[in-house]
């Protein structure tokens, strides 16, 4: 039997692009922005999976931090998602922007800058990865 490391189940009732979502023991809404035909009334689904890399970072930091017992005060990351037909490349690029604050010394920061590079939701993404589905 694979392995589940996450789950979620989307509903939508037909209120345009808005959907209910349920996960794990949380529930929240996704929505479209309004130039897009949504009404707004939550983050879009690019911005959870931007949500998703910024704090899987930020956890990822505190968690290495606190095992080093460092003075990690805050950390603070911005993960934005640029769409590939707008870049040379060609390929959609997350960009992400990691603040730390902390009486931290120049070899922490950069040792920090690495380890939040390995972060699971990044390895993820970087990755090949299939999406199967299926009618039921």
């Amino acid at each position: 039997m694979p392995t589940i490391i996450a789950t979620a189940e989307a509903v939508n009732n037909g209120e345009l692009y808005a959907t209910n979502v349920a996960a794990n023991a949380h529930s929240f809404i996704i929505d479209e922005p309004v130039d897009v035909g949504g009404k707004n009334v939550g983050p879009s689904p690019g911005d959870y999976l931007c949500a998703a890399l910024a704090s899987c970072k930020a956890i990822t930091l505190r968690m290495y931090a606190n095992r080093k017992g460092w003075e990690l005060d805050e950390v603070k990351v911005k993960a934005r998602l640029v769409k590939g037909d707008s870049l040379p490349s060609g390929m959609n690029t997350f960009l992400c922007e990691v603040s730390l604050t902390g009486a931290l010394d120049s070899e922490q920061q950069k040792r920090l800058l690495e380890i939040s590079k390995a972060c699971p939701v990044q390895r993820l993404l970087t990755k090949p990865s299939e999406v199967e589905t299926i009618l039921v």
